[in-house]
């Protein structure tokens, strides 16, 4: 059973204990970078996540209002992850991770062009993501807007 005090009024306790699992972070970068938004989504991750792990993970995700859920806009049996305010400003965090494993990690699958684009222009990419998951929910479509250097 997960403890439900802090461990401490640290910073980044808190945000590790809000965020800070493997799970958590993959779903996250799913959503920024691949657009997914349904739990079948989720589940087809590479990391392949177990489906008891996934449901706890998003029900968890959205108690610490990082997500939210709603009736699929299709079907509306079918749920439906988008960031809120709080997992939005999560970014500028993620794209830093994504920037360490590059750095450090030989067989590292990300896009060296982005990460390299993003090292640029720090601020005016992240300002880009935000407004994009704002309006779109995800950065696939505008690759070209987010990572262009203005």
């Amino acid at each position: 059973m997960k403890r439900q005090d802090k461990k401490s009024n640290c910073a980044i306790n808190y945000a590790l204990e809000t965020i800070g699992d493997p799970w958590s972070l993959l779903i996250i970068r799913d959503m920024v970078n691949f657009g997914k938004k349904t739990y079948g989504e989720f589940l087809a991750s590479d990391e392949r996540i177990g489906t008891s792990v996934l449901a706890h993970k998003l029900t968890e995700l959205e108690h610490q209002e990082i997500i939210r859920k709603q009736p699929g806009a299709i079907d509306k049996r079918k749920a439906e992850y988008y960031l809120t305010k709080k997992g939005i400003n999560f970014v500028p965090l993620l794209n830093e991770l994504a920037v360490w494993g590059t750095t450090y990690d030989e067989h590292t699958a990300a896009n060296k062009t982005a990460i390299a684009k993003y090292q640029a222009d720090r601020q005016g990419v992240i300002d880009r993501t935000k407004r994009v998951l704002r309006e779109y929910g995800t950065v696939l479509q505008n690759f070209d807007y987010i990572y262009a250097n203005k």
